[in-house]
């Protein structure tokens, strides 16, 4: 069969989501497969991933250092597909693995330069390519700078980012590690698998952020991996110690909303009379440590010290459903979508 009379599925966003996102807000359509101009690359999708930002780039009136998703267009996210035709000259071929960023459909036309070889021998595991290591590392590593000894708190320490962020910090010498999630079926999988020595619960009943943070870092923070902003970021300056470096690398509890960050009161002279750094890190700004990062990432996933948790839903049809209960805080680790 030529590709020209076959079809395949990709996922659109139908409408801008107010509140919470449904299923309803995206549509699944069957196209014919791209046909890939001269020069270009046709790849299959064999993986794909699903992170918060996806519902910030919804949004109509959010300026980001990336493009956002419009109403009637398929969507676009970090992807693992095999190679089906190349160019000559592009030093790709059938079968290679490619990482890319036309995730979101089944088979995808782009440019070879576009397309990053996946080298199995760097990084063992295609689904570590899709990992959000990198943004865990930058903030473990240049941000928070996580020294031996050091009483380090990740807030959103079961997700993507934060169940990454907590093995680097353990990898760089922390003392004590506590992390903040939504569920004790969540804490207890830090406690037991990410080797956690304290959880705190984002739920009622649990006292205030600030209350339990007390209680986990009787002795203060010294460095805090911030995913998520609002009342936890609070409680986390509160705790800090003198020249605690804290790196905000996320805003989950505005994404979730639907919103981009959420504000807190911060008392600027207090920061300045206790010597507190707070620096916000994205991974554009620092591709230099590339190298370095997969250095250590791939290291640690081949000696045992790190590993990659994450959900895998089966199926394109899936892949809005993956999205959602990702923002419902469903899932342990990254939430990756088999096509």
């Amino acid at each position: 069969m030529s590709h020209s009379s076959a079809t395949h599925r990709e996922v659109r966003l139908s409408v801008c989501p107010q509140g919470p996102l449904t299923r309803d807000h995206f549509e699944v359509v069957e196209v014919p497969v791209p046909t890939p101009a001269p020069g270009q690359l046709l790849v299959r999708n064999r993986l794909m991933s699903v992170t918060a930002v996806m519902r910030t780039l919804m949004r109509s009136d959010v300026e980001l250092p990336m493009p956002g998703y419009v109403p009637g267009a398929v969507l676009w996210g970090p992807a693992v597909a095999e190679v089906v035709t190349a160019p000559p000259g592009s030093g790709l071929h059938p079968g290679d693995l490619v990482e890319h960023r036309l995730g979101w459909r089944e088979y995808a036309a782009l440019p070879p330069e576009d397309a990053q070889l996946l080298d199995l021998d760097v990084l063992p595991d295609p689904a570590a390519y899709l990992s959000q290591g990198f943004t865990a590392w930058l903030g473990v590593v240049r941000a928070a700078q996580v020294r031996p000894g050091d009483t380090v708190f990740v807030s959103g320490a079961a997700g993507g980012v934060g169940s990454l962020a907590g093995q680097f910090a353990r990898l760089r010498g922390a003392g004590r590690l506590i992390g903040s999630t939504s569920t004790r079926r969540k804490g207890a999988y830090l406690r037991e698998e990410l080797g956690y020595d304290a959880v705190v619960l984002r739920t009622e009943g649990e006292g205030t952020m600030e209350e339990q943070l007390r209680e986990a870092a009787p002795d203060g923070l010294d460095a805090v991996f911030d995913n998520v902003g609002g009342e936890q970021l609070r409680a986390s300056v509160a705790l800090a110690r003198r020249e605690a470096r804290i790196a905000l690398v996320g805003g989950l509890s505005g994404q979730v909303a639907g919103g981009a960050g959420t504000l807190i009161e911060i008392d600027t002279f207090d920061l300045v009379s206790r010597g507190i750094t707070l620096r916000g890190i994205a991974g554009a700004d620092h591709l230099d440590a590339l190298p370095q990062w997969q250095d250590e990432f791939g290291r640690g996933l081949r000696d045992g010290t790190l590993t990659v948790p994450h959900a895998r839903l089966r199926g394109i049809d899936r892949a809005p459903q993956a999205l959602c209960e990702l923002l419902e805080g469903r899932h342990i680790g990254a939430v990756l979508v088999e096509l």
